[in-house]
């Protein structure tokens, strides 16, 4: 049942799919942790892989960047493969100084610059939510493993480099928002219009402010502590 971005038969994806950005994380996390892992789609290069974890069917596939991009995936898996769930698994830049580096964040709300939501016919802002359901359960898993994770809103911005007084984050970080991230947004509505599930778990990969970054390489291999969270949930 392929369409013009998968070629993935109906049923080769599980209910649940971790979606990272990057397509070489999603096969980073298929060749670590899921077993008889088998590449079902890689249609522009977007690749998406299914295997099993613990005993349980779950597929994991790349996203791209941004919110147009991330916002035609998670609608192709919510309405054509019956996909149930969306962990976003990502990287987000810091905007509250209660967070540092490698700091992992729960996404319980997106606000955003996009007009992505005027699709949807309401006239007025939007600031969509996760599943709850996942979110609880991602939030047990969490503490299971000894993981500290703030929850909280975070920012989906249209626009990696803005060159606007004030900048977002400054204005941001003074009503709690945790971070910056691109895709979220877009992948709250799609699920919330589809009555499916979502959940934005991130990395902090860079601080915002003061520059302070990982490398590319660092942010698709060693943040692996959001991966098993996010694993333990599938």
């Amino acid at each position: 049942m392929p369409t013009l971005h998968n070629t993935a038969a109906k049923g080769d994806f599980a209910p649940t799919v971790l979606m990272p950005g990057d397509p070489l994380r999603a096969k980073f996390i298929a060749d670590t942790y899921l077993k008889d892992a088998r590449l079902v789609n890689n249609v522009r290069g977007i690749q998406g892989y299914t295997g099993e974890y613990k005993g349980k069917k779950v597929s994991v596939m790349a996203s791209g960047m941004g919110m147009p991009s991330i916002g035609i995936y998670s609608y192709e898996l919510f309405h054509e493969y019956d996909v149930q769930n969306i962990i976003r698994v990502g990287s987000a830049g810091m905007i509250s100084p209660k967070l540092q580096i490698r700091s992992i964040v729960a996404g319980m709300s997106a606000y955003s610059n996009s007009n992505f939501g005027a699709q949807f016919g309401f006239k007025g802002n939007l600031a969509p939510c996760c599943s709850f359901d996942l979110l609880e359960k991602a939030v047990a898993a969490a503490r299971r493993m000894g993981v500290t994770m703030p929850v909280g809103p975070i920012y989906s911005s249209d626009t990696f480099y803005d060159a606007s007084e004030p900048k977002p984050a400054a204005v941001l970080k003074d009503l709690g928002v945790l971070c910056v991230e691109m895709e979220a947004y877009a992948l709250y509505l799609n699920a919330a219009r589809a009555g499916k599930n979502a959940l934005a778990l991130l990395t902090i990969s860079d601080n915002v402010f003061t520059g302070e970054s990982l490398s590319a390489q660092e942010v698709r291999e060693t943040f692996t502590q959001m991966m098993e969270i996010a694993l333990e949930i599938a």
